[in-house]
């Protein structure tokens, strides 16, 4: 009889050389669909697999794209883009290309709080006009009109004023009403 350490051991060697993705949605890809490949430009091609052009920004240099559904899409340089959330585009980035979908995403990070969060898929439901963006087994939706505009890359990170006053006032409130702070400042109570 082995012993549960080897049924560990085992377990782990397999699951090292595996890569595990969980999804609570399921996409169903129309292998029906011919690759289009001869658009010169992304942002022309992304509606034709059902996706707004906006979810790329406006510097991309040059992509490919497989017939497997493959792509790599080379920009200008890394850049920013302020959504509801703020968006980190790397210089390079690559996935999985079907109707409606991207998939196993590098080179996309969404900013949620103070983290950096990668974003690993991309999924459009024509029904419900919402673009849905995944970040591990975690996703979020938006609504697809926020993306038919081809977004203006920002070389810098800036966070929106409104935003940040919001998080701001909150933050200096909630900090200021401490009962410690007088104390701290020598004021008067």
């Amino acid at each position: 009889m082995a012993s549960p350490t080897c049924f560990y051991l085992l377990f782990l060697s397999l699951l090292s050389q595996t890569q595990l993705s969980f999804s609570t949605t399921y996409t169903q890809i129309d292998h029906g669909r011919p690759l289009v490949t001869s658009i010169a430009d992304v942002h022309d091609l992304l509606p034709k697999y059902g996706l707004p052009k906006g979810i790329v920004p406006n510097n991309v240099k040059s992509y490919t794209l497989s017939s497997t559904g493959d792509f790599t899409i080379e920009l200008e340089s890394t850049c920013y883009v302020q959504f509801d959330d703020l968006v980190y585009y790397d210089k390079t980035i690559s996935g999985k290309l079907s109707y409606g979908a991207v998939h196993d995403v590098f080179g996309i990070q969404a900013k949620k709080l103070f983290l950096w969060l990668p974003v690993t898929g991309i999924e459009v439901n024509g029904k419900s006009g919402m673009v849905q963006f995944f970040v591990g087994a975690f996703s979020k939706e938006f609504p697809a009109v926020q993306f038919e505009d081809i977004p203006v890359c920002k070389r810098k990170a800036v966070l929106r004023a409104d935003l940040f006053a919001s998080m701001t006032g909150s933050l200096f409130h909630c900090w200021w009403r401490q009962p410690y702070l007088p104390v701290l400042f020598h004021a008067p109570i």
